[in-house]
C-alpha cells in the first residue's frame, strides 16, 4: 500500500469511527439518563472525549501531510503528537471526574433497570471494539492514532464491564454495582492514556528517544578509526518515527574528512535507523570532555555580546 493509499484508507476510517462513536454517545446518554444509570452515563462522558479524541486524530491526520515551509521547516509532523498529548491530558482528567462522581454514587446509590443497561452496554461494546479494529493497523506506527485506538479499546471492555454489572443488578438488585463499574472506566483509561501521556510528553521535550542511548551513540561513533571524540550531541525526534541527530565530532586531521564523514552516516543509519544527521567534523575543540552542550550558559549569559553565538 501506498503511502498516499494508506493515507487515505486510514482517514477513511477516521470518518467511519466518528459515525459509529456519535451513535454510541447518543444512544448511552440518552439510556443512563432515562435508567438513572451512573455507568451508562460515565461512559457516555467518556465516549464524548473520545468524539473530541477522533476529531483531533483525524485533524492532525490531516495536517501532518502539509509540506515543510519556511515558517515549519520540519513540516507539521507535530501535529499528531501534540493531539496525542492533548487527548491524554483531557482522558486523565476525565478519570478523575468520573472517579469522584462514582464515590458520591456509593454514598448515595439510586435505583436503576438491568436489563436496559445490558442492552445499550452491548451495542455500545460492539461500536466500540469494531472503531478500534478500524484504526488497529494505523495505530502500530503512528502515536496519534495510537492514542485513538486506545480510547476506543479501552471503551470497549468497559461497556463489557457495564454489560456485566448490569446482568448481575437484574440478578441481585445490588444498585452499588452501577458506580462500582464506574472505576473500572477509571481504570481503562488510565491504562490507555498514562502511557501515552508520558512518550507524547518526552517527545515535546525532545527527549533522547527510550530505544536509543547517547552514550551507545557516541561511543559507536568513537570505535570508528579517525575520531578522536564526540561532543555537543543531540538526539531527539519530530515524531516518534522521525528520529534526528546534530553531533561535533573531532578527527586526526591525517583522515580524509569526506570519506570519514560518509562512515559515520552509514553506521548511525545502520545501527541505530536514524536517517536525518547534520554531523560537524572538527580538528581541533574547546570543550572535548563534554558530550553534552550546557544550553543554560547561552540562556545565562544572553544580555552579552556575542553570547548566543554557539561553537567549539
Amino acid at each position: 500500500m501506498t503511502s498516499l493509499t494508506s493515507f487515505e484508507h486510514l482517514r477513511s476510517r477516521l470518518y467511519l469511527s466518528l459515525a459509529l462513536n456519535g451513535l454510541i454517545i447518543l444512544g448511552e446518554f440518552i439510556g443512563g439518563i432515562l435508567l438513572n444509570s451512573i455507568g451508562l452515563m460515565s461512559d457516555a462522558g467518556h465516549n464524548f472525549v473520545d468524539q473530541g479524541a477522533l476529531f483531533l486524530a483525524l485533524y492532525a491526520h490531516i495536517v501532518t501531510r502539509r509540506p515543510a515551509s519556511e515558517t515549519r521547516t520540519f513540516g507539521y509532523h507535530r501535529a499528531g503528537v501534540i493531539a496525542a498529548f492533548l487527548n491524554s491530558f483531557i482522558l486523565l482528567l476525565t478519570a478523575l471526574g468520573i472517579a469522584l462522581l462514582s464515590m458520591n454514587r456509593l454514598w448515595h446509590p439510586v435505583p436503576v433497570d438491568g436489563d436496559w443497561i445490558m442492552g445499550i452496554a452491548a451495542a455500545s461494546f460492539a461500536a466500540n471494539l469494531s472503531i478500534a479494529l478500524l484504526l488497529q493497523r494505523g495505530a502500530k506506527d503512528d502515536l496519534n492514532i495510537r492514542s485513538a485506538f486506545w480510547h476506543m479499546l479501552g471503551d470497549a471492555w468497559v461497556s463489557l464491564g457495564v454489560v456485566l454489572s448490569g446482568g448481575a443488578i437484574w440478578l441481585t438488585g445490588w444498585n452499588i454495582l452501577d458506580p462500582l463499574v464506574s472505576f473500572l472506566v477509571v481504570g481503562a483509561i488510565l491504562h490507555g492514556a498514562w502511557p501515552i501521556f508520558k512518550e507524547s510528553m518526552e517527545v515535546l521535550l525532545e527527549s533522547t528517544p527510550p530505544a536509543i542511548s547517547a552514550s551507545h551513540v557516541a561511543a559507536t561513533i568513537e570505535a570508528i578509526p579517525g575520531v578522536k571524540n564526540v561532543h555537543d550531541l543531540h538526539i531527539w525526534a519530530v515524531e516518534p518515527r522521525l528520529i534526528m541527530l546534530t553531533s561535533h565530532v573531532m578527527i586526526d586531521e591525517s583522515r580524509p574528512s569526506l570519506d570519514l564523514l560518509q562512515l559515520i552516516q552509514t553506521r548511525i543509519t545502520m545501527d541505530f535507523g536514524i536517517r536525518h544527521m547534520t554531523i560537524q567534523l572538527e580538528t581541533e575543540c574547546c570543550d572535548p570532555d563534554d558530550i553534552h552542550c550546557d544550553l543554560r550558559k547561552l540562556a545565562d549569559h544572553s544580555h552579552e555580546t556575542g553570547a548566543l553565538a554557539h561553537h567549539h
